[in-house]
């Protein structure tokens, strides 16, 4: 197992629980917001928020999230659209291609060791100009140099 930008993995269960819910509540720490974190908090909604549709709904629970902590969204920081859904595409193929009962703190892991636990996982899609555009940023914009395989 690597470990890719100094990942350290979440030891169980209720820790992926910890930071899904503490996102979700606002009350997770602003230190603990990490590319990490926000694909733990995908996986936890994804699994265990059925009242949730995270295309539609983490958008707005990311930005919320961002002002509850000091942050700001606007065309030039805070909230990417196209980074959010590309990483939920991504969560989302990751727990259909484990068991069901897959413990997320597995599923979690299987995506930081891989390809998506890189902060710039998704430069292999997107050009550096598009990908941190405004437009990018405001809403999706496709990939310029490959189709994202989810």
């Amino acid at each position: 197992m690597t470990k890719t930008d100094n990942f350290i993995p979440y030891p169980d269960e209720p820790a992926i629980i910890a930071i899904g819910s503490s996102f979700a509540d606002r009350s997770l720490p602003k230190a603990q917001w990490t590319h990490a974190a926000h694909f733990a908090a995908c996986l936890w909604l994804l699994r265990c928020r059925p009242d949730v549709v995270a295309e539609r709904d983490m958008p707005d629970m990311i930005r919320a999230y961002n002002v509850a902590t000091g942050g700001v969204n606007s065309a030039t920081a805070g909230y990417h659209e196209t980074i959010t859904q590309a990483s939920i595409r991504a969560a989302r193929a990751a727990l259909r291609d484990a068991a069901p009962d897959t413990p997320l703190h597995y599923v979690h892991e299987a995506l930081m060791t891989g390809a998506c636990g890189h902060k710039d996982w998704l430069l292999a899609y997107w050009t550096s100009a598009a990908l941190m555009s405004s437009a990018a940023r405001i809403a999706w914009v496709e990939p310029d140099i490959a189709p994202l395989p989810y």
